[in-house]
Parts: structure tokens; C-alpha cells; sequence
């Protein structure tokens, strides 16, 4: 039988564009932060074990807020994302503040999984819909002659904000339905009635049809992620170090692209309805605290979501 999935929440990372640690801001009309409701959402959808990948930095604050509330409904565990956590034979150049990314950050729980696990940003709503389509899937996920793993995919137009541009990794699919890439593009926005994205800083646009799956950092993955990670650590971090040493990243979607062209994963492709909230922008801010009320006021959500 397998074991049942987790929920790794990835909340390390400092909000440059916001102006702050976004993660401890509240939204809710009870003063709840976004990860209250996924928290919320991935419990009841299964999820009954959260790890919570943080700086140790703000261990004492995070755990507090928690304790108030999801501690109360399903258990919760920390990893903690350090510069420091990395392979014999790496150096940290001088003047580096960045973490090293989304795949490094998910290696700094790999002594808390042993089984299927999701990952979410702990900044982004994703909505009840995604936890349950994610939580089934892994469920019942197994690795064969491929690795068997899943991705939550949003409609685009679901995921913009409208005070300045987003980066998504825009999906590319076989007939399947599998993925077979993710085109990190750093600067969408809406461009009066049309999607478009820029590479070189505006001198030019390329249209994003409405439709468009893209990732938002919602992954299912079985045990064998874990190991590839390892695996894969070393040498990106040495790429890193020649290509971008001051800002290069471990990242999962160029993680997961690499074993899909390897021939060593096949990624279903989840379609989910639901729309994005998230704080980009502090501007951004008014706009997911609107939502939420009115989710709480149509019932959606629990007054109390702990009780």
C-alpha cells in the first residue's frame, strides 16, 4: 500500500518585488495568511503531514503563527533552507545572499520524506480544487519504467496580476496530456486585450494565447524526486557557479524538464480551474484579501478555519 502524501510548503524565500517577508502577511478577515488556506485546503483534500521549508531565521515566528492554527488540524514539521547546505567541494562565492532555489530548498526536507510528496509556494493560493486533484494522484502514484509523477496546471489568464508583469513556466504537452517541458518565461503580462511575454525587456512581445497551462510551482512527485535532487545537486551547483554565481538557481521546473527529456520521468499534466491569488506586489495585496472575504462570506470557508 502507499504511503500517503505530504504537503512540502516551500517559504523560504524573501519577496524582493514585494518589499518583504510576504509569507507572514495577513489576508484573511481573521488576520489569516495565505498558507492558512492551503494549509486548510491540503487538509481537507488528505494531506495530513506539512513540512514547512523555512530560514531558521524566522523558525520562532513562523512556528508561532502555525500553533494558533493549522498545528491544531494536522501536523506540521519544519526543514530549513541555509546557503551553507551544500556539497564537499563547494564554495560560496563572496558577496552571495541568494538562496539557491526551488529544487535546493525541497532537498532540505529530504530526511522528512520517504514516500509521494506535493510542493506549493507558500506565497500563492492555490485553491481547494488543486489539493484534491494533487492528493488523489498521488495517491495512487507508481513508479514504473518511468517515474510517475503530476503537475497542477492554471489557464494563464488565471494567474496575471494587474499591477506589472509575472514569471510562469509555460507548459508544453503531448497528446497524452504529459508534459514534455516548461519555457520559464520571466516577464508576462496583459498588454490591453492580449497576454504577451518579453525577453528583452520590452523592445519586443510574443503572444501567450488565454488557455495556456502554465506551473505555478504545484507538483506531485513520488520518493524517487528526492533521490534525483541529490543526484543532481553537485553539478548544477558547479554550473551555477561558472554561468551566475552571484544569483544562479536550483530550480524545480528546470529539475523536472531535464528527467522528462532524459526519458526518466513522465509528468501528467493536472488541469485546474481554479484562480490564482498571490502578492507579487504589495499593490496586489487589496485584491486577495477582497477574495478571500467574499470566499468566506459565500461559505467556502469556515469563520474559524481551525475551530
Amino acid at each position: 500500500m502507499n504511503k500517503k502524501p505530504v504537503l512540502v510548503v516551500m517559504a523560504a524565500g524573501m519577496g524582493s518585488r514585494y518589499g518583504g517577508l510576504k509569507q507572514m502577511d495577513p489576508i484573511g478577515p481573521n488576520g489569516e495568511l495565505i498558507i492558512d488556506f492551503s494549509l486548510y485546503d491540503a487538509r481537507r483534500a488528505g494531506f495530513e503531514t506539512a513540512i514547512c521549508i523555512i530560514k531558521e531565521a524566522i523558525r520562532e515566528d513562523f512556528e508561532a503563527i502555525l500553533e494558533k492554527g493549522a498545528a491544531k488540524g494536522m501536523e506540521i514539521k519544519y526543514a530549513f533552507q541555509e546557503l551553507t547546505d551544500i556539497p564537499e567541494g563547494i564554495e560560496i562565492p563572496e558577496g552571495r545572499v541568494k538562496p539557491w532555489g526551488t529544487s535546493h530548498a525541497i532537498l532540505a526536507a529530504r530526511d522528512l520524506i520517504d514516500g509521494p510528496f506535493a510542493v506549493i509556494n507558500a506565497d500563492d493560493y492555490y485553491g481547494p480544487e488543486a489539493f484534491k486533484i494533487m492528493y488523489d494522484y498521488l495517491s495512487k502514484a507508481e513508479d514504473g519504467e518511468k517515474y510517475d509523477y503530476c503537475m497542477a496546471a492554471y489557464q494563464i489568464e488565471n494567474t496575471l496580476t494587474e499591477n506589472g508583469s509575472v514569471a510562469r513556466g509555460v507548459c508544453r504537452t503531448d497528446e497524452k496530456g504529459r508534459l514534455t517541458g516548461i519555457d520559464e518565461r520571466l516577464k508576462i503580462q496583459r498588454n490591453g486585450d492580449v497576454i504577451q511575454f518579453t525577453e528583452d525587456d520590452g523592445a519586443s512581445w510574443t503572444d501567450v494565447a488565454d488557455g495556456t497551462p502554465v506551473s505555478m510551482n504545484l507538483f506531485g512527485f513520488t520518493g524517487s524526486f528526492m533521490e534525483e535532487l541529490k543526484k543532481g545537486l553537485k553539478p548544477d551547483l558547479e554550473r551555477i557557479l561558472k554561468e551566475n554565481p552571484l544569483k544562479g538557481e536550483y530550480l524545480l521546473p528546470v529539475t523536472v524538464s531535464k528527467l522528462i527529456e532524459g526519458g526518466k520521468a513522465e509528468v501528467a499534466v493536472l488541469r485546474c480551474p481554479e484562480k490564482w491569488y498571490g502578492v507579487t506586489y504589495k499593490e496586489d495585496r487589496p485584491a486577495i484579501v477582497a477574495a478571500m472575504k467574499a470566499k468566506k462570506d459565500a461559505g467556502l470557508y469556515p469563520e474559524n478555519l481551525w475551530g
